[in-house]
């Protein structure tokens, strides 16, 4: 199917947005070929990283628009969350639980069908999902009512999921209109995470074609902030640049699950931050003790095809390898670090690194299939260039 030409609008419960998510026109494939479109699962090791662990024993709180615990690519790995938001679509109505269920399953999807070779597989698939509901997707006719105000639904979300066992925290959303600008209320409730052991990841914003605005909470300190890249390393145009970048994940191309139980594909730096979050999913189940400034280090030292100079706005660190980072975390004692704070630099603009043209990666040879980079998962009518499209696979 696909949606007619729109728009694309602000935020929702605020101006949170779910970062984003772009659906675009893929090749009509049947669950079966859904896998071979994955090429994110290659790009990450995967495979090398699940021979240690596929993220057992650890939950992810999804702060999103709520996910569908029925889809059978997640059946049996949501567990039940909470709604901050309080009123808007409900469970069966369209618009609900997209993006969420797409972040959801980019996570901790397992797949399904003859020995789950059907489906979405997700980069922690032993992982639990703990939903937390703390925006509306862009289609809820209730998002009149939400605008004009922030209310405190993120922020209280983040505490709720710290408080409710999360060992990690993921926020496919954000902020990065031109009026956007630190909350206090939400900075307290991340710092309050981080001090429960409790890394969190968030988007780093689509505005890398619309001035680079900052986008919150990426910005936070201590906040691990997700840029995205295509299946050949290079940045995606869309990807925010800014200081506050610590590795990069795909964003382009990316499949999605969706609540209707078909697939679709897309773009966004909501889904490089689910692909973060389940590396960083990968690691807590391996080193539980490991605190959330040395898993961000982690993930920083361990980046591969890093930027010239060790690290820039675009892609931050590098790309993010779960592999690599499970290695060199078995040779880390747990410490009682802190998370490292920006100082003057954080309430700024930060420091921008020269822009140049990003090289292309080593892994980047084309791999087969293309998979889509998903931000709001039809709860932000996709749209790119000059069109909006939003087809099913």
């Amino acid at each position: 199917m696909s949606a007619a030409p729109h728009t694309r609008r602000a935020g929702i419960v605020s101006v949170l947005l779910a970062a984003s998510l772009a659906l675009v026109p893929p090749t009509t494939a049947h669950a079966d070929g859904i896998r071979a479109k994955q090429w994110a699962l290659e790009a990450m090791h995967t495979q090398e990283a699940w021979q240690t662990t596929k993220g057992k024993g650890v939950t992810v709180a999804v702060l999103d628009t709520g996910v569908e615990d029925d889809h059978p690519d997640l059946v049996g790995n949501v567990l039940e969350g909470k709604d901050m938001v309080g009123f808007g679509a409900g469970r069966g109505d369209r618009a609900w639980a997209r993006h969420g269920t797409a972040m959801a399953g980019i996570i901790a999807g397992h797949g399904h069908g003859y020995a789950n070779g059907d489906g979405v597989m997700g980069i922690a698939p032993e992982a639990r999902i703990l939903p937390v509901r703390v925006i509306l997707e862009d289609g809820d006719s209730a998002r009149g009512k939400a605008r004009n105000t922030r209310g405190n639904a993120l922020a209280e979300g983040i505490r709720w999921a710290a408080d409710h066992g999360a060992d990690v925290i993921n926020l496919s959303l954000g902020d990065d209109s031109k009026s956007a600008h630190p909350e206090p209320a939400e900075d307290e409730a991340v710092q309050y995470a981080l001090k429960k052991g409790v890394s969190v990841i968030a988007s780093a914003g689509n505005g890398g074609e619309k001035g680079d605005h900052i986008s919150y909470p990426a910005a936070y300190p201590g906040v691990i902030a997700a840029t995205a890249v295509d299946r050949y390393g290079t940045r995606a145009s869309f990807s925010t640049r800014r200081w506050y970048a610590t590795v990069a994940a795909p964003g382009d191309d990316v499949v999605i699950a969706d609540p209707d139980h078909k697939y679709y594909e897309g773009w966004g730096t909501s889904a490089a931050a689910a692909f973060v979050s389940g590396a960083v999913a990968l690691v807590k189940a391996a080193h539980p003790d490991l605190t959330p400034a040395q898993i961000k280090k982690l993930l920083e030292d361990t980046a591969r095809d890093a930027p010239v100079g060790g690290r820039d706005d675009s892609r931050g660190y590098g790309f993010v390898d779960p592999a690599a980072a499970l290695k060199a975390a078995a040779r880390l004692d747990p410490e009682g670090l802190k998370s490292a704070t920006y100082g003057d630099r954080y309430f700024g603009s930060g420091p921008d690194a020269p822009r140049t043209e990003d090289d292309t990666a080593d892994w980047a040879a084309p791999l087969a299939g293309g998979v889509g980079g998903v931000l709001l998962v039809a709860a932000v009518v996709l749209w790119r260039g000059r069109r909006e499209r939003y087809e099913e696979f």
